[in-house]
């Protein structure tokens, strides 16, 4: 079975939190759900629940706005052309993306392993 998350559970997975206060900023979710048609996520009793293959999505949009500062109409324009421009330039946003994708899963592998080192199997994990 997928796991599916929470709007909640995605914007601390993201990163999206206040800074003061330390909520999940799930507004701005729902913004984007609003402005991009490839986030639909699950509605069961009026709560919000995401795929894994919307997460990717949403973790792709995130970058762009986020990190490399790209307008909303830009982050739609490069969703809706899917086009495979990233086969022939090396430097492009989604070659950027995956970099810093395989950057994080890598850090937080090592992580892990320095807490299995440190402190032994048994209690390592639970992250």
């Amino acid at each position: 079975m997928r796991k599916l998350l929470t709007i909640t559970e995605l914007s601390k997975k993201l990163n999206l939190i206040n800074s003061d206060d330390k909520k999940p900023l799930n507004h701005i979710l729902r913004y984007w759900e609003k402005e991009f048609k490839q986030i639909r996520p699950k509605k069961i009793r009026n709560r919000r629940y995401y795929s894994p293959e919307q997460v990717e999505t949403i973790k792709m949009i995130k970058f762009y706005i986020k990190d490399k500062g790209m307008t909303i109409a830009g982050v739609k324009n490069l969703l809706n052309a899917n086009i495979k421009l990233d086969d022939y330039n090396s430097d492009s946003l989604k070659t950027l993306y995956y970099k810093n994708f395989i950057k994080d899963k890598s850090n937080s592998l090592l992580n892990k392993l320095k807490k299995i080192k440190r402190h032994g199997k048994k209690n390592s994990l639970k992250n």
